[in-house]
């Protein structure tokens, strides 16, 4: 688009702002609605190799991001990621997690996403190590409602 002989980039999600008529943009994208997924997870010693169902999202939504909030550290060596069966990682990457406060994640090759075009069942999947015995998490997720 040039303006005032001034090149103006649209970023691909805007495509169409600089149409005429103008068109109107995605939710997903764009004053949608972000909606919460919450799981808390009690900690039992839960063993390397375990999978913890965290939520389930419907069809239509886009991810944004998530948090992870816990009393406790997941342990020194437990690493977790986050994601679906068959790409365990697609929202966070298997790491270990020894914070006490927020702390956010997500990745980009999951946020740059359409939006679903089927339910998900998000899963948390412990690796290396079991997770403590006591304390717990709260693990949100938040996607663009459609």
């Amino acid at each position: 688009v040039v303006r005032d002989n001034l090149t103006e980039a649209v970023y691909t999600d805007a495509t169409g702002l600089g149409a005429t008529p103008t068109t109107k943009l995605s939710g997903a994208v764009v004053g949608g609605r972000l909606r919460r997924f919450r799981a808390v997870i009690p900690f039992a010693a839960q063993a390397n190799g375990d999978t913890i169902v965290l939520t389930k999202v419907p069809a239509g939504y886009t991810f944004a991001f998530g948090m992870i909030n816990a009393s406790a550290t997941f342990g020194g060596t437990a690493t977790i990621a986050i994601g679906i069966a068959g790409a365990t990682d697609k929202y966070r990457t298997a790491a270990t997690h020894t914070a006490t406060v927020p702390t956010l994640f997500g990745l980009y090759t999951a946020a740059d996403d359409s939006p679903l075009t089927a339910e998900e069942t998000i899963l948390l999947t412990i690796a290396a190590a079991a997770l403590p015995g006591s304390g717990s998490a709260v693990v949100d997720l938040y996607f663009s409602a459609p």
